[in-house]
């Protein structure tokens, strides 16, 4: 049985280990075995439930698989992607309480926490992470390293691009689109197309 490892330990990462443990995979594919995190204190005021190993310097092996437990996209990629040249394998993971519908397509380390929804004909790229209670609709894209948080509404022929990362409750209306690295607020609602590497807020949103 592989070892599974979880990259950070903050907020995120603590969820996700705690949904990995409803995985029907745990116990049988794979084992918790805790996180990879630079400060070895990171659990110390939760109990120190599991162990949490430096992330520098650790070298991937053929009995361990990784997930991700890092939010933002920057900071997420920055951290995995020497993992990766060094040969880690990172899991796709679906809540079992997610629902996929037909004829989607989730990339290398994605992430569908409980509740949420992704229809049909989609595309996740790798690394994406969908939080608690997302939906998604019909012929939507997200590129990868993109992050939405929680209850964020994604509807159909949307298309967000890489490394975007969606506030709470954010929500973007039929056919617009979201530029690489910008940054939608909570509670956002976008109408009109979104360039790269701006931050808008709002309802309607604009660029901060």
């Amino acid at each position: 049985m592989k070892k599974l490892l979880i990259v950070g330990a903050g907020g995120f990462g603590r969820e996700l280990y705690a949904w990995a443990g409803h995985h029907p995979a745990c116990g049988r594919e794979w084992e918790l075995a805790g996180f990879l995190d630079d400060n070895a204190d990171a659990l110390a005021s939760f109990g120190s439930f599991a162990p949490v190993r430096p992330l520098a310097g650790h070298r991937p092996s053929a009995d361990t698989v990784y997930l991700c437990g890092v939010g933002m996209p920057a900071l997420k990629e920055k951290l995995v992607t020497p993992l990766l040249a060094a040969g880690a394998e990172f899991l796709t993971f679906v809540h079992p309480q997610a629902l996929v519908g037909a004829r989607v397509r989730l990339g290398k380390g994605v992430v569908l926490c409980p509740g949420a929804v992704v229809s049909v004909d989609i595309d996740l790229g790798d690394f994406v992470m969908v939080n608690l209670n997302c939906t998604i609709g019909h012929d939507a894209s997200l590129g990868p390293w993109t992050s939405l948080s929680a209850q964020c509404d994604i509807t159909g022929h949307v298309r967000i691009a890489d490394r975007v990362f969606m506030g709470s409750r954010a929500s973007v209306i039929p056919r617009k689109s979201v530029g690489s690295r910008s940054v939608v607020g909570a509670g956002a609602v976008v109408v009109t197309d979104v360039p790269a590497d701006v931050t808008v807020v709002g309802i309607p949103a604009r660029i901060l």
